[in-house]
């Protein structure tokens, strides 16, 4: 099997435009939860959402080509623009052949069909703009990747609800090392903080309604955000032959599936993905220094993740840092576990972990090393980065430092 390295990293999301910027939110613990900005907000209950600020879509895109972009396919391609411009590529015609993209999401162009069925149902319009189906696709943002760089390799999307990126990279990480592909674009993105968006999260009852608060004994549930990240997956002697930086190592991935319920988590199915990973990285639970939890607030997952990891991770489990950056950036669902991979890569390259914000009390049948409230300094060899969707799909990636 060849070696797959990250030599680049791209991200859009509420606590920042590219990497550095994030990187510099998740250490001093900026929360970037607020009220939600959407159009009729006073008719939802929930009123609270991790809101990108700033991004101003026509200083990124021709005017004629943003009827075709979703917000969700413009994340992700600002992304992927500064993921490649990271990783230094130059797309040769024979690269192109050898390179692709995979990428998650949950709702595709949610905020289209949002505000297309607005127009037909609620304001009587009987025609629609004719891109309406090329912006909603799940897909969408995938092709337009492989079109901006002319990626003529595998290219598909996996929608898996709140495990999508990390199942994306995972099917990234296998097309490298199985040499597929010399060069895979992988992520996700999710924008859902429209109307229709929240109001269908509200009928959950999983939902905070003032913030996200991961493994604290008063969390009252999730925050939902938007983003997305996208980084280059490269073969480790093609990116070393043309003397690329290499940010880590993806070493391991696994994925289950519980077969039980279609909301309520269990702990065999996360179990077995997080053992099927470090077995596939040939890692030992102690040789883990940092986990980024799935930690979306809510009392059920908070508690059968916290319980999953002490099976998998026995005694180790006491001294291992577990944060989840949902407290700060939100629940990005199909792409937060791309935006999730950032922390992996602050804790491996920088030696800093990213804290849980908002941590009041700690929560004896939770994890008991959230990291609260500040970032740690620490040496960390070895990350392993959780995904646990509605459904009962699971997928764990486990990076390390390269050797």
């Amino acid at each position: 099997m060849r070696r797959v390295v990250i030599t680049g990293v791209g991200t859009l999301n509420a606590l920042g435009g590219d990497y550095a910027t994030t990187a510099a939110a998740m250490q001093a613990g900026k929360c970037g939860i607020g009220p939600l900005t959407c159009r009729d907000v006073d008719r939802l209950t929930v009123r609270v959402g991790a809101e990108i600020q700033g991004f101003e879509p026509e200083q990124h895109f021709a005017r004629n080509a943003l009827p075709l972009l979703d917000r969700f396919a413009q994340i992700a391609l600002v992304a992927a623009r500064q993921a490649v411009t990271q990783s230094g590529l130059e797309m040769t015609e024979a690269l192109a052949l050898r390179s692709g993209v995979i990428m998650g999401t949950a709702g595709g162009g949610n905020l289209t069909v949002d505000d297309n069925y607005r127009m037909v149902y609620a304001e009587g319009k009987n025609r629609v703009h004719p891109f309406v189906v090329p912006r909603l696709m799940q897909n969408a943002a995938t092709s337009h990747i492989s079109m901006e760089f002319g990626l003529k390799g595998p290219a598909f999307t996996v929608s898996t609800a709140c495990a999508s990126a990390n199942h994306a990279m995972g099917q990234a990480f296998q097309m490298v090392r199985t040499g597929m592909a010399d060069i895979m674009l992988t992520g996700g993105s999710d924008a859902m903080l429209g109307f229709g968006g929240i109001k269908a999260w509200e009928g959950l009852r999983v939902m905070a309604r003032d913030t996200c608060r991961p493994f604290s004994r008063d969390r009252s549930g999730m925050v939902q955000g938007e983003g997305g990240g996208v980084f280059v997956f490269e073969e480790l002697d093609h990116a070393r032959a043309r003397g690329a930086q290499i940010l880590a190592e993806v070493a391991g991935f696994g994925m289950s599936a519980d077969a039980g319920d279609i909301v309520m988590p269990d702990m065999d199915g996360p179990v077995r993905a997080m053992r099927a990973a470090l077995a596939d990285a040939g890692v030992a639970p102690q040789d883990v220094g940092y986990v980024n939890a799935h930690g979306t607030g809510t009392a059920a997952n908070d508690r059968v993740e916290s319980h999953a990891l002490r099976a998998v991770m026995g005694g180790h489990l006491d001294r291992l840092p577990v944060s989840s950056t949902k407290s700060m950036h939100g629940h990005i669902i199909g792409g937060t576990s791309a935006v999730e991979m950032l922390a992996c890569l602050m804790a491996l390259n920088e030696g800093v972990i990213a804290p849980t914000i908002n941590h009041t009390e700690a929560d004896p049948d939770c994890v008991p090393d959230p990291v609260p409230n500040e970032a740690r300094q620490a040496r960390v060899d070895v990350v392993m980065s959780n995904a646990f969707a509605f459904g009962g799909l699971n997928a764990v990636l486990v990076l390390r430092r390269l050797v």
